[in-house]
């Protein structure tokens, strides 16, 4: 898939503040009024759907999350399905910051078919928004990282996305079909219960310890996915993004397997979802006939 290289919006504060900031306002309402263009981009993810608007410097205005099982390994399952939540969390931010929201970007795994990249398009499409680019998830990441050389990994519900960069420019990406649902499913097994108890034992800060020796090989399948992703293009750092890279202890299981520095991004679920709005570049009157992609061989 060919496709011209969007260059994001580069706010001026660094990952740590544009973070904690979005933290902020996802369990907030939005800290300040909007003055001027807005920056929208939608993280289709397997566990969760999110929406996040940054002002038109790139500094987080509102995020709107909602838990959906609408795609399953990087693939749409549920068009109608993801429509409505889409529909539903656009709603939520218009309403959060008093404006309409006509366009906004949005995220693919990278190794997921042209077809299903497309159909996250169409997702937007049918929830009454124009896509102004699509975006492979680690490289939306490193839009808020801003990393010159190493990798980004991003650990997903359904797939582990990887992104290797030299001079700051994306060298190589691939996925594989590994994620915070593997280890639910591992949690529920071991314990007997069912997957939805699973997560919520998962993200207990009390249960923790006591589950990292069940899912730590989970934990070892990502490091090796990632080892196989550096062995040809080798970094001595490796940054971690995603819902599931907040489970204490997953830097030292990866970093083990892998033989290099591994760090977990601060409020790692909301990196993605930031990125992809600050792919968001395009003015709304600009023409945006055909969606731009953002691909790398």
């Amino acid at each position: 898939m060919a496709g011209s290289r969007l260059v994001p919006v580069q706010p001026d504060r660094d990952a740590s503040w544009l973070l904690a900031a979005a933290q902020a306002v996802l369990v907030g309402h939005a800290a300040r009024s909007v003055d001027g263009s807005c920056h929208v981009g939608v993280d289709l993810g397997t566990a969760f759907v999110v929406v996040a608007v940054t002002d038109g410097a790139g500094l987080p205005l509102a995020i709107a999350s909602r838990r959906a099982e609408v795609v399953r390994d990087g693939v749409v399952v549920d068009f109608a399905g993801a429509v409505s939540v889409v529909r539903s969390l656009l709603d939520e931010v218009e309403h959060r910051l008093g404006i309409a929201v006509h366009q906004a970007a949005t995220t693919y795994p990278p190794g997921v078919a042209l077809s299903e990249v497309q159909a996250c398009r169409y997702v937007l499409e049918a929830a009454g928004v124009e896509c102004s680019a699509l975006v492979d998830e680690p490289t939306a990441a490193n839009a808020v990282l801003r990393l010159d050389d190493g990798a980004v990994v991003d650990i997903g519900g359904g797939t582990t996305g990887i992104a290797v960069l030299r001079d700051g420019e994306v060298v190589h990406v691939t996925d594989a079909a590994t994620g915070g649902t593997h280890v639910n499913l591992v949690i529920a097994g071991a314990l007997g219960i069912d997957v939805e108890a699973a997560e919520v034992r998962k993200t207990d800060p009390a249960a923790q310890p006591d589950l990292l020796p069940l899912i730590t090989p989970v934990f070892e399948k990502i490091g090796t996915i990632v080892a196989g992703a550096v062995r040809e293009h080798p970094v001595e750092r490796v940054h971690l993004v995603g819902g599931t890279a907040a489970f204490p202890g997953i830097a030292e299981v990866v970093a083990e397997r892998i033989g290099v520095t591994v760090e977990v991004a601060p409020n790692p679920l909301l990196v993605t979802p930031l990125g992809v709005a600050l792919h968001d570049a395009v003015p709304p009157d600009a023409s945006t006939a055909a969606a731009r992609e953002v691909e790398h061989a």
